[in-house]
């Protein structure tokens, strides 16, 4: 047997081939690359400064690779079997997202790597969400879901074996890795025939949009792949000047000098034909479910500055949400109490940072260290605080996007259904807090730092 290859080169080689696929799938997603492809040039064109930082932090080498998928699955087994397959490829179950809280019948978490140098190399996530079939209020329809979706597989048999001998075996070798990919491409794949006949898919579809989306189908095709771009709203203003029909308003903060977490936008689902179960005729259905998206990522939130994010945004969207013409107004004007300014983030604990020795730093480190403590030698210009980029999603940012491309308004009917537990029972493995991620992996930059410059110093 050859030597195992890496997990971060699987990982890498089925993220282009999804993308491959999605782009032969789904036209459009071609024409969302092209243009984020031209916004971030053209940034990286204007902004030195953008340029160089995204340079030293190794972020931009991953800038053109970035992108994340997203799925729906209906069952415990559908879960438990995606998170061996996505093991064998580094990527590990990452928060918990209650989307309920918008009125999206599903709890969700995110696949993707956690090493620090994993996710330089290839930082492909995967966000998948779980349908609450208890969510279902008609319990004739609900027990035709639950029957549906028991006689069906959306993994191979062969993939499983592959995943599980990677976890057994501490890897696959070039041949299998290959053929792993491309098992579990399949599942990944759009198929135009329905599991169910025309009246049961009306059904599913007047419940909600998306059960029908999950339950009808043969797997979880991929719903939409979204790429990274470094202006927002530049891209927005280029899928509305291509004719795409873009969302009305961008999902997550509003435009920052320092950007926060994660925004995202996207064109409206696409109406593609299906074929109904029973049905000899021609196809004579139409499913709305695979959209395009983009984002833009800014920086880690510590859980203070998070708390803050999450008030201020709850007063933005009041009671009217996030729908009408004056929200995006409510939220400028809200954020305005979210200081933005690198320097103030830090000082008041708001973001995440990476450290390391300034030229004069390691000056320092090199003639027996420096006085003081940690924020003296930022202050001093010994210490360079590097913004963490947010790896991870928001739930209201996320409910918004479904929403916007399964039906346009708000729903709140299931707000207040978070349940944690239930779905770490379906996954078969308790999920990672990313706060807790990003606070290790700020402790390790300073404890690296504070050894350079004087390991008895108090940092």
């Amino acid at each position: 047997m050859t030597g195992h290859v890496s997990a971060d080169h699987i990982r890498a080689r089925f993220s282009d081939a999804l993308s491959a696929m999605y782009r032969q799938e789904v036209p459009l997603y071609a024409d969302l690359i092209a243009i984020v492809e031209e916004v971030n040039a053209a940034t990286l064109a204007a902004d030195a400064g953008l340029r160089d930082a995204l340079t030293s932090s190794g972020e931009i080498a991953r800038l053109g690779a970035e992108r994340h998928g997203a799925i729906r699955v209906g069952t415990a087994e559908e879960l438990d079997g995606l998170r061996r397959v996505f093991a064998a490829m580094g990527m590990v179950p990452v928060g918990y997202y209650d989307l309920t809280v918008a009125g999206v019948p599903v709890h969700s978490t995110a696949f993707r790597p956690i090493d620090e140098e994993a996710l330089r190399t290839c930082p492909f996530r995967v966000f998948t969400s779980l349908l609450r079939l208890d969510l279902i209020g008609d319990p004739d329809l609900r027990d035709a879901a639950t029957a549906i979706l028991a006689a069906r597989r959306i993994l191979s048999t062969r993939a499983l074996v592959l995943a599980d001998q990677a976890a057994a075996a501490g890897g696959l070798d070039e041949a299998e890795a290959a053929e792993f990919v491309s098992e579990v491409l399949e599942t990944f794949r759009w198929h135009a025939q329905a599991l169910v006949d025309a009246e049961t898919y009306q059904r599913l579809l007047a419940s909600h949009r998306l059960i029908a989306d999950i339950v009808s189908f043969k797997g979880p095709h991929i719903n939409h792949l979204t790429p990274r771009t470094l202006d927002i709203d530049a891209a927005q203003a280029a899928m509305l000047a291509r004719g795409m029909q873009a969302k009305a308003v961008i999902e997550g903060p509003p435009p920052r000098k320092v950007p926060i977490l994660l925004r995202q936008t996207s064109f409206n689902a696409l109406s593609e034909t299906i074929r109904f179960a029973g049905d000899q005729a021609d196809p004579a259905g139409a499913h709305t479910a695979r959209f395009g998206e983009i984002e833009q990522r800014g920086l880690a939130l510590t859980r203070k500055g998070r708390a803050l994010y999450d008030a201020l945004l709850a007063q933005a969207r009041d009671e009217a949400g996030a729908q009408d013409e004056g929200y995006a107004a409510r939220l400028t004007q809200a954020f305005a109490a979210f200081p933005d300014d690198l320097a103030q983030l830090a000082r008041e604990g708001l973001g995440f940072f990476r450290y390391a020795l300034t030229p004069a730093g390691e000056a320092a480190a090199g003639s027996g260290g420096a006085e003081g403590q940690f924020e003296d030698w930022i202050a001093q210009g010994l210490v360079q605080p590097i913004p963490m980029t947010y790896e991870d999603f928001l739930p209201v940012s996320a409910a918004g996007i479904f929403q916007s491309n399964l039906g346009g308004e708000e729903q709140r009917v299931y707000a207040g259904n978070a349940s944690q537990a239930v779905f770490e029972a379906a996954l078969g493995a308790p999920i990672a807090d990313p706060f807790a991620l990003y606070e290790a992996q700020e402790a390790r930059a300073r404890a690296a730092v504070t050894a350079a410059l004087g390991g008895a110093v108090t940092a």
